[in-house]
């Protein structure tokens, strides 16, 4: 059986990948495939997460354990273990892939179609469109841009390290009574 995989970024419009694999395929598999796909290294914690309809996150995959080792009850599924069929029964399974584990990343990926009667050795691309966004993003891009005012003259040019919204926080104007606890609210 085979499941076509289309994954898709919401960082950058038109790109898209669509894929061929074995159901009995690893995690591992698929995770190699989209690495190659993207001309990303093979370097960063990746990991997939099974999602339900709304892309709520709930079984993790993962390249390496990294486990509690005092939580028993935590299951733990590695990618090289893990077969694409034991999670994915149906058309339209959605799945998160986390390529850049730092920024919290991702792909997600749908099953669009499921092919019974056939197998492949090895995975394969049926489309592509546009460019992958970068794989790591950089300290720069992670922080907010700074705000220009009037000619283009950078507001903050005295204070390099300064955030979006710092300049004008005013710790007089926090309101410390609305974060009280009361002993009702406790129980």
């Amino acid at each position: 059986m085979l499941f076509k995989i289309k994954f898709i970024s919401e960082e950058v419009d038109g790109f898209f990948r669509e894929l061929l694999i074995d159901s009995d395929a690893t995690f591992r598999s698929l995770s190699d495939f989209i690495l190659d796909a993207c001309d990303y290294a093979d370097d960063q914690m990746t990991e997939f997460y099974i999602c339900d309809d709304e892309w709520e996150r709930h079984q993790q995959v993962t390249r390496w354990d990294v486990s509690d080792p005092d939580n028993e009850e935590e299951d733990l599924y590695l990618m090289d273990d893990t077969r694409l069929s034991d999670f994915i029964d149906d058309k339209g399974q959605r799945m998160e892939y986390v390529f850049d584990p730092f920024s919290e990343r991702s792909f997600f990926l749908q099953v669009k179609e499921i092919i019974t009667g056939r197998h492949l050795d090895a995975p394969e691309m049926t489309r592509q469109s546009g460019e992958p966004p970068v794989q790591i993003m950089q300290m720069e891009d992670i922080v907010a841009p700074k705000a220009t005012a009037g000619k283009g003259d950078d507001i903050y040019a005295d204070d390099d390290e300064m955030f979006y919204g710092d300049k004008d926080f005013d710790s007089e104007d926090f309101d410390l009574e609305g974060f009280e606890i009361s002993d009702e609210q406790l129980y």
